[in-house]
């Protein structure tokens, strides 16, 4: 049964959400992990800058398998759909290994690291030792986003917070073992990333293969049966990540140019994992408004209404009193000047999480209408806001550091809602002039 096509009620949103949102709060301790684990070796903001480095290029190779999360969720609903969205995993999968090794076996590692970073020789030396094992992390990323996908529509989201679970668990005995074995480098870093994922993809698929042969093989109500019939949703998406996935790349780029360059990068890795934690729980607005937007727009108004203003509140907590010091201090190891760059870089993202619900709620009714060429054109006026923000901030203020990254990020969220809701509302003023059906008559 669609999940859309019942009325739901607020606890079950709620039941449906609450699993999700733990998973992601647990996906983002696990990020505090590694960074409080490397934060304890003998030249933490080396490591760290380039452990930050590599994970900001594993966003390009990782965020094409990351759709398919969405992607899956939206379109599969029987077992030939399900084969469908899959072959466009496998294609995604090999695309993206096939990327990491010419990084980590051919000069162009050193080029991106050396050259299109700017990178000091010693962060990109550590870059390149973490991206070995980060290069394998996107096939697992990407597999286990196809599950998921399956394990979010079937309403059984309690096991994204089960996975995760596990995931975490791994991960903290690895790092116990590396800390008493001794933290020398930012690989330590990646490869307990890599094992956790290993982990939850492999819990993923232990649940998945009993939801998909439950479907039926053939669904009267949906005609994707073929790959190139996933792909006018999924195209849209994936040439919004060419552009947006390289915002990250260009910003650490950036501010490797400041005065305090690793310090700069580093302090917005520790400030982003950290602002990650705040806003984790309230990443999948999204999928409430995919599932249950179409047919119950008041609810998810409300839902959002009701929760939108809880990750600023706590962000702000972390970054204006003293609790942002003890958690930083305590939970990431982060003293010094590093605590001092990484608590102003975290008030820089309060505007980005105040944005954020109300661009995640809007991105998923987008995506229910299939309207997924709007979140491109938003998608990249995010990219282009944020790369003029951060290269007019750095230039004009080069001595405030990892604060330069955070406000342009907030400053790039603010131009994608902005463009978002004006191209959303149009084709709802369009639907109306015209007399064409629309799918889902709401708006933010």
């Amino acid at each position: 049964m669609n999940t859309s096509d019942v009325h739901v009620s607020m606890k079950r949103l709620f039941l449906f959400f609450i699993p999700m949102g733990l998973s992601v709060v647990l996906i983002n301790f696990s990020h505090v992990i590694i960074n409080g684990t490397l934060a304890r070796s003998d030249d933490p903001k080396t490591v760290l800058a380039g452990y930050a480095l590599a994970m900001s290029l594993l966003a390009v190779s990782e965020r094409p398998g990351v759709l398919l999360r969405q992607t899956c969720s939206a379109l599969v609903r029987d077992r030939l759909s399900f084969r469908a969205v899959r072959t466009v995993a496998y294609t995604i999968c090999g695309v993206s290994l096939l990327f990491g090794a010419l990084i980590a076996y051919t000069p162009a590692g050193r080029f991106v690291f050396e050259g299109a970073y700017a990178a000091e020789p010693a962060v990109a030396n550590e870059a390149r030792h973490a991206w070995h094992a980060l290069m394998f992390l996107t096939v697992f990323s990407c597999l286990r986003c196809l599950l998921q996908g399956v394990i979010i529509y079937k309403m059984r989201t309690r096991w994204l917070t089960i996975g995760m679970i596990f995931r975490l668990a791994g991960m903290f005995v690895l790092s116990r073992y590396f800390l008493h074995a001794g933290v020398t480098g930012a690989w330590q870093g990646a490869f307990i990333f890599l094992v956790g994922m290993m982990i939850e993809a492999f819990l993923s698929w232990l649940e998945c293969r009993k939801l998909v042969a439950g479907m039926p093989e053939k669904d009267p109500e949906t005609d994707i049966v073929r790959p190139k019939q996933v792909l006018p949703f999924y195209k849209p998406l994936l040439y919004s990540t060419f552009v947006v996935v390289w915002a990250l790349p260009i910003l650490n780029a950036l501010l490797g140019t400041t005065e305090h360059a690793a310090l700069a990068v580093a302090s917005l890795a520790v400030a982003g994992s950290l602002m990650n934690l705040m806003l984790g729980f309230f990443t999948y607005f999204h999928q409430i408004a995919l599932h249950f937007g179409r047919t119950n727009p008041g609810i998810v108004r409300r839902f959002t209404l009701t929760l939108g203003f809880v990750p600023s509140a706590l962000l702000a907590l972390m970054a204006f009193t003293p609790a942002g010091d003890w958690m930083l201090t305590h939970m990431l190891g982060v003293r010094g000047d590093l605590l001092e760059a990484s608590k102003h870089a975290l008030q820089g993202y309060l505007p980005y999480v105040l944005v954020f619900p109300w661009l995640d709620t809007l991105n998923g009714f987008v995506m229910s209408n299939g309207e997924t060429k709007l979140m491109f054109a938003s998608q990249s006026s995010n990219a282009v806001m944020t790369t003029l923000a951060v290269l007019v901030l750095t230039v004009a203020l080069p001595g405030w550091n990892g604060v330069l990254g955070s406000l342009a990020q907030s400053a790039g969220v603010m131009a994608e809602l902005a463009l978002l809701a004006w191209l959303y509302r149009r084709n709802r003023r369009l639907q109306k002039r015209t007399g064409l059906p629309a799918r889902a008559e709401v708006g933010l």
